[in-house]
């Protein structure tokens, strides 16, 4: 038995470090080989420019339904930059290339694009160019006027707006009907294929026939006859409907048009069986295939038509033929955003059973740290096992987030069998993840102290826990909107020189996208008012480069507060039901009413997951749970 916790403490940890070595060999292998294909492809590309006569071509992120996450098909920045993150442009000249992205991906664009032609542009940086003052001293350089982009995958802002800054900044000339990928991308993925299901009534709460009506008369509040939709979510909610075209997200590809007296279902009639056919007849919508919605905005026969220029891509925005046109916000979103009281009480259901997950993963957690040989990758692993244990489970809502130290800096790190680490007993560990149910979508980050942590990191942890509590306490008039209440999450952090560039909160969909609009919390200015019955996020982080990060993510339930003769002012509930590891807190940098906040939640917490859990985890979560007020004060 001696010999064996000898190899257990001794050896094996030394096997695992070699295992890491030899995959970091690995990895800088199959780098190599990633930089060579795509040096490749920009040759292949390149080839395809000069015989069409295009100086540039610029690749968004986006599909033709204008999604942050798309189908494997229609990744074509990443195909041809090699950066896979969910944002980004890339812009290719014949001589240059430069790949433009936000700050969540700074660091990981940096390792993906690095050895390739492709030079990181940081937006909203000071100094960086936009792509159409990049694009004009390139051209200036080398000559050449004709810039392409594929007019499916551009929204008609983008375009609109590139066209004007092209005109801006010389005589240049954009062409949109041209896809180059469809030539050079040989094996790209075809479009998925899979069955769209039902969403029950009882969890949608209400029936697809009512939100047509309800469209139908915020269309008529615009002056609209009818209108296109594009956005998968969109089309999912609106119809009870759900599938599995995009990773994480249970949506499907198609159109949707509505008008006063119809609404057409434009999609592969492959995905659609006799019961969805019938269930769509009963509900007043008819079904046609994907690929003739051109031909179905061209016989469009109403009066008039709203174009949301964010929504529609390029060709669908110019497909009907009708002279009239309205261009203005869909309303499906601002719909879409409001919960019902089903939808609500699903939230908090899955919010039980997440809760239960996270519990259990928690307690095993430490343990298995210190035992040994655990790494990022099974972290992930172990805390997807858990919730795949949950009644109503469909899946991860996004790709979980496991950072251990350093990691924990790249603000959307994806652990990789290259780049998975042993994760020790000391530092921190950052996990963001989520869960996909029949009746709800989660999204929670917790940061965990797995032994010793530097004062440093204390203070860091403590900072991002205020901001977390100030926001969750704040109370604010209805309409108001997310950046004006997001200095609550940044003071603590600010007063000590730190802070964060992504957003603070996002809404979360009802079993649909865990990023939904159209309201947000953050610095950057967006008028989208908040109102009772929004879900949003609030996950304030601080990240040092190089050492880790710490974010702490709850999602809440916007909720009545008061009203007043000032009028009706709303606050916010943690739907999110999880410990907060109290272990790395900085209790001097608390003020009392944080200290009873957080006795408060974790109250919360026990009071509503116990009675789902067994002796030993009831009495685990107790104590992680126990009064901090008087012992602290």
């Amino acid at each position: 038995m001696a010999e064996f916790y000898r190899f257990v403490h001794e050896t094996l940890p030394s096997i695992i470090r070699n295992k890491y070595f030899f995959l970091s060999l690995l990895h800088q292998r199959n780098t190599k080989g990633m930089k060579n294909n795509i040096n490749e492809r920009l040759s292949a590309l390149r080839q395809i420019m000069r015989r069409e006569g295009l100086a540039a071509f610029i690749f968004p992120s986006t599909d033709p339904h204008q999604g942050e996450y798309v189908p494997d098909h229609w990744k074509g920045r990443e195909w041809i930059s090699g950066f896979d993150g969910s944002a980004g442009t890339a812009v290719v000249t014949l001589d240059s290339a430069a790949l433009w992205t936000d700050s969540r991906y700074f660091i990981a664009a940096a390792k993906q694009l690095a050895e390739t032609e492709f030079v990181l542009m940081k937006e909203r940086v000071a100094g960086t160019p936009s792509v159409s003052e990049w694009l004009s001293e390139k051209l200036k350089a080398v000559g050449g006027e004709i810039v392409g982009v594929d007019g499916w995958v551009c929204s008609h802002s983008f375009v609109a707006d590139l066209k004007l800054s092209l005109e801006k900044m010389g005589d240049y000339s954009l062409r949109t009907d041209f896809d180059p990928l469809e030539e050079i991308w040989t094996d790209r993925p075809s479009l998925p294929m899979d069955k769209v299901v039902i969403q029950p009534l009882k969890y949608a709460g209400e029936t697809a026939a009512s939100k047509l009506q309800r469209i139908r008369k915020a269309l008529q509040g615009q002056g609209a006859e009818g209108m296109v939709v594009t956005a998968l979510d969109d089309i999912a909610w609106t119809l009870n409907l759900r599938g599995s075209d995009v990773h994480c997200n249970p949506v499907f590809v198609s159109y949707l048009v509505i008008t006063q007296h119809k609404a057409i279902l434009y999609i592969n009639l492959e995905k659609i069986t006799p019961e969805i056919t019938d269930y769509l007849r009963a509900e007043g919508v008819g079904v046609a295939p994907y690929h003739e919605v051109l031909q179905g905005m061209a016989a469009y026969d109403e009066r008039n038509i709203l174009l949301d220029a964010d929504q529609l891509n390029e060709n669908i925005f110019h497909a009907d033929r009708i002279e009239e046109h309205i261009i203005g916000k869909s309303p499906i979103p601002a719909m879409k955003a409001v919960k019902n009281a089903q939808e609500i009480a699903g939230f908090h259901n899955a919010m039980v059973r997440d809760g239960v997950a996270m519990v259990k993963f928690l307690k095993w957690l430490r343990p298995a740290v210190e035992l040994g040989g655990q790494t990022e990758m099974s972290l992930d692993k172990k805390l997807t096992s858990l919730r795949a244990e949950q009644p109503l489970f469909k899946g991860i809502s996004f790709d979980t987030i496991v950072g251990y130290e350093a990691h924990g800096a790249i603000v959307h790190y994806e652990a990789t069998p290259e780049t998975d680490v042993v994760v020790e007993p000391h530092g921190l560990v950052l996990i963001d993840s989520g869960a996909q149910y029949m009746d709800g979508t989660t999204d929670i980050t917790r940061t965990i102290a797995l032994g010793p942590v530097t004062d440093e990191q204390r203070k860091i942890y403590t900072l991002v826990l205020k901001g977390h509590i100030q926001l969750d306490m704040c109370k604010f008039p209805s309409g108001a909107c997310g950046s004006q209440i997001d200095a609550f999450a940044r003071q603590a952090m600010w007063r000590e020189g730190f802070n964060f560039l992504h957003g603070t909160g996002h809404g979360v969909g009802s079993y649909l996208n865990v990023h939904e609009g159209p309201h947000q919390i953050r610095m950057e200015w967006r008028a989208a008012p908040l109102l009772a019955g929004m879900t949003v996020t609030n996950e304030p982080g601080i990240y040092l480069e190089g050492k880790f990060g710490v974010r702490i993510e709850n999602t809440m339930l916007i909720k009545s507060y008061m009203s007043t003769a000032f009028g009706d002012f709303l606050q916010f509930e943690p739907l999110t039901l999880a410990p907060i590891d109290t272990v790395p807190i900085d209790f001097t940098l608390l003020t009392e009413e944080e200290i009873q906040w957080l006795d408060s939640y974790h109250q919360r917490v026990y009071s509503e997951l116990s009675p789902y859990l067994d002796d030993e985890e009831k009495e685990w979560l107790r104590l992680q749970t126990a009064s901090i007020y008087n012992s602290k004060l």
